[in-house]
Formats: structure tokens, sequence, C-alpha cells
């Protein structure tokens, strides 16, 4: 029922928006199965050098949105490797390295979530 997009700028808010909003369902269904709620979403990977998308997760989760690093499966397997061979002791000191190492951007949502609520409700009339 919503209007097809024409231009490339009007297709690549389409693909965010629609991104952002999987963003939301997958928020959601992870609360539902953890049974409890999230305080934050935490983005990784190519994603974070999105800032547009970065926010629109924010606001159609209406929880504030960190991102970073860009290449966390890279730095993943560093950190396993160091712990591994007894260069960082425990989480909480790989948790260290990489906050002072990485930068970390913070978005937090905007307005309601009305508008994504009724794009949800949309997709699941089909």
């Amino acid at each position: 029922g919503q209007p097809v997009p024409a231009t490339p700028a009007e297709i690549t808010r389409c693909i965010l928006d629609s991104l952002a909003l999987a963003h939301r369902k997958a928020v959601e269904d992870a609360q539902r199965l953890a049974g409890r709620s999230a305080d934050v979403v935490y983005v990784v990977g190519g994603g974070t050098r999105n800032a547009l998308l970065c926010q629109l997760t924010a606001d159609a989760c209406g929880l504030p949105v960190v991102s970073g690093p860009t290449e966390a499966a890279a730095l993943g397997n560093v950190l396993v490797q160091a712990r591994a061979h007894g260069l960082v002791g425990d989480l909480a000191g790989m948790r260290r390295l990489l906050t002072r190492t990485q930068p970390l951007t913070r978005y937090e949502p905007r307005g309601g979530t009305q508008r994504w609520q009724a794009a949800q409700a949309r997709l699941a009339r089909g």
C-alpha cells in the first residue's frame, strides 16, 4: 500500500528503513525469547559505517544504539588468540582493551515508535 520508490535516494531510504524494521523485529524476538528487556542495541560490522542506518535502528527500536567496531569478527579472533596466549586475562580485560582502542558511537532514539509499529503491522498483514 505504499508508493514504489523511484529515485536512487528513495530506493536507498526504502532499504535502510527495511533494515531498521528488521532490526526492530530481531530485538523484539530476542527480548521475548530471553524473557527480559534490552537497554541498548549494539551494532557491529559494516553497518556501523552508516550513521543513518544506526539512527533509524535507534528510532525503530526505541532504544539507544551503540555502533562499533567495524571489523568485529577480526577483532574477536585477535582477542581470543590474545587470551589463549595469556596476553589478555579475562573478559573484563578484553572489554577494556576494546573500549580503549575502538571508537564507539551512540545514537539516541528520536520521537516515538508509532510509525515503526504501523510499518510492522503492515508487514504482519502481508
